[in-house]
């Protein structure tokens, strides 16, 4: 066969296999929509999912949920992106496996810059640096004052390598002058909650959540800072990196809707409409509020685009420079 003859044919197919996905997104959503959350159901992801598929209903018809938990997010990320670009399996997508696990992984599963679109941004949340009463510390300066006067004495907990809760303790001690503060690495939040009230472990980099925030308000432990440039509606007392004196402390975890390339654009379109009207929904913004994050109304591809590309580009030398293992 001459490569002209191959070439037209390869041509003609592909005209041929389009024409159905043209005249599909015409009619979409003609049956439910699923949605995979890749986290475990309970967690803020599953339940900043599940509010804004009852927020964007009403445009999208029937949104079915599916928790497609492990390897940090990465098994249900892996999954849409692998998915038929029709528009009826969507991602929340998050920091986690747009920008850090991508950067972290030796061996990546999915390219997330080219398998999927970044339809909508509904949210960001903050990371909080969090001390233990028993520390002599109550705010961010104080800390950096006492780390500086106390080398290698102090250790902070996260939850895991590589997590954005790692990053920031990591950046803090870097913006704190290089400060010898020793990595604790927990398999998740609640053990390191555990050790900060007991005392075992003076300091924690976590993500901000309502069950912390109680903690604090009760005495239990002592939440120094939110690292985002506004204070959080459901604890405006804390106050800000900024306000500490850190005005790069800015660490938070977006969440939003992400499609598998090649999704039609009337799809496309359609769901980002159906992002725009849930960012207008009381009982979405109440939601984002109540768990301690930021409600973002990036409803627009474009923007939401860019915005995934100005954290990738902000995070990467970050990563680099501070040396975290890949794994």
């Amino acid at each position: 066969m001459s490569l002209h003859r191959r070439r037209l044919l390869l041509s003609m197919a592909g005209a041929l296999a389009a024409r159905p996905f043209a005249a599909f997104a015409a009619g979409y959503p003609n049956h439910p929509v699923k949605l995979v959350v890749p986290f475990a159901a309970g967690g803020i992801t599953d339940v900043l999912g599940r509010v804004w598929a009852n927020g964007a209903a009403p445009e999208l018809g029937t949104i079915v949920i599916e928790n497609r938990g492990g390897a940090g997010s990465m098994i249900g990320a892996t999954e849409v992106a692998h998915a038929v670009p029709d528009g009826y399996t969507l991602l929340v997508g998050n920091t986690s496996n747009q920008v850090l696990n991508p950067e972290l992984m030796e061996s990546r599963p999915f390219n997330a810059e080219e398998d999927l679109i970044a339809v909508a941004i509904f949210t960001a949340i903050p990371n909080v640096i969090v001390a233990s009463p028993s520390l002599p510390a109550h705010d961010l300066k104080e800390l950096a004052a006492y780390a500086r006067k106390n080398p290698g004495k102090l250790s902070y907990g996260s939850a895991g390598v590589g997590t954005m809760t790692n990053l920031s303790g990591e950046l803090f001690k870097k913006l704190a002058g290089d400060v010898n503060i020793v990595h604790v690495p927990y398999r998740g939040g609640a053990p390191v909650i555990a050790d900060l009230m007991s005392g075992t472990l003076p300091i924690a980099s976590l993500s901000i959540a309502a069950p912390l925030l109680a903690l604090h308000k009760q005495g239990k432990i002592r939440i120094l800072c939110v690292e985002a440039n506004m204070r959080v509606a459901i604890a405006p007392d804390i106050p800000t990196a900024a306000e500490s004196g850190f005005p790069d402390l800015v660490v938070e975890v977006f969440d939003g809707i992400f499609a598998p390339a090649g999704t039609p654009q009337a799809a496309i379109d359609k769901i980002a409409a159906a992002s725009a009207v849930a960012m207008k929904n009381p009982i979405v913004l109440g939601t984002i509020e109540k768990v301690g994050g930021h409600p973002m109304s990036l409803s627009d591809p474009k923007a939401a685009t860019e915005f995934v590309a100005a954290e990738r580009k902000r995070w990467r030398p970050i990563i680099r420079e501070l040396g975290i293992p890949k794994r």
